[in-house]
């Protein structure tokens, strides 16, 4: 591949899934009605949790954040790949792209150290029911959150800025919706070893160990559970966590179907493939910020409850 010239590279192009129109136009219409469904699902959540002050605990603390989270991650990210469905090839300044990538690394990173610290609230709450309220109290919570925050925003501006540095070939063209920063980097004209062992760390860091976290923390959970006498109290033990649980579940699922499935060498499946790896990855960033609020209204009465006071509320307000 050769190097560009001496102007630096002004913009990308990004490709999507370009051969397909027919396909493009039907995940437009899709994709514009899932990020709707996050904007008032995550939306109605957070009134929820603010608006009832029976939900002012740490669970739903960390709920709130999770949902304004998913919100910021995913309006970093869509508003891009609506305007590649409407494009043959989507063409995104350098700095535009920088920006975008930063954001929506940042989300990522930031909603694997947030689920893996929801774990550690649930541990202590099953496991430590009578210290939790004076070991998880608002001098512990809320720095935690922002603790989650602040680990994203620095993990993405380190693998931002090394993204940055880096020289690009004459190809500009990201087989992706988005600015992603494996697309990026597999563009660049150098040796990108340092970019590789920084990511490297960083999926340790903020994949693998908040994994451990949950894998653990649940470990003891489940022992706890099965410790308690009554049929009734462990189905309700578990229910403060199973949504959590699920949405670990679809979160690191996706994550690993996208990364972990081996490239194909045949020309005629990996065409295929990359069509199906672009779904993948789609899903991954607007179906599971959707699914979120859903899980955790369906699956847990306090918020069911407080759905239907408000709503309640609201009706007899207008009349």
């Amino acid at each position: 591949m050769e190097r560009t010239n001496d102007s630096m590279l002004t913009e990308f192009l990004l490709v999507g899934l370009s051969d397909h129109p027919k396909l493009q136009t039907l995940l437009f219409v899709l994709v514009l009605c899932m990020y709707l469904m996050i904007l008032l699902g995550n939306g109605v959540l957070i009134s929820v949790v603010v608006y009832d002050t029976h939900l002012h605990t740490p669970m739903y603390f960390f709920l709130c954040n999770l949902s304004f989270l998913d919100i910021c991650y995913t309006s970093s990210s869509v508003p891009l790949i609506l305007s590649s469905f409407l494009a043959v090839r989507k063409r995104v300044s350098f700095p535009e792209c920088m920006i975008q990538m930063f954001f929506s690394f940042a989300m990522g990173a930031t909603e694997c150290v947030l689920l893996g610290t929801m774990a550690l609230d649930r541990f202590m709450a099953i496991c430590y029911p009578l210290r939790y309220p004076v070991i998880m109290s608002k001098g512990t919570y809320v720095p935690m959150a922002v603790g989650c925050w602040a680990a994203g925003l620095v993990d993405s501006l380190v693998q931002t800025s090394l993204a940055v540095q880096l020289p690009f070939c004459t190809n500009n063209v990201i087989h992706h919706f988005v600015c992603e920063i494996l697309g990026i980097l597999e563009l660049a004209c150098a040796d990108i070893s340092i970019n590789v062992i920084s990511l490297t760390g960083s999926n340790m860091l903020f994949l693998a160990v908040p994994l451990l976290v949950i894998a653990v923390s649940y470990m003891f959970i489940i022992a706890t559970i099965l410790r308690i006498p009554s049929a009734e109290g462990k189905q309700k033990a578990f229910s403060t966590c199973s949504a959590h649980l699920t949405v670990v579940i679809i979160f690191y699922g996706t994550i690993f179907s996208m990364y972990a499935k081996p490239k194909s060498k045949d020309t005629t499946g990996a065409g295929h493939q990359s069509v199906m790896e672009a779904l993948i990855s789609l899903f991954y960033g607007v179906m599971t910020p959707m699914l979120n609020p859903l899980i955790y209204s369906l699956r847990n009465k306090d918020v069911k409850s407080a759905v239907q006071n408000m709503l309640g509320r609201k009706m007899l307000g207008k009349m």
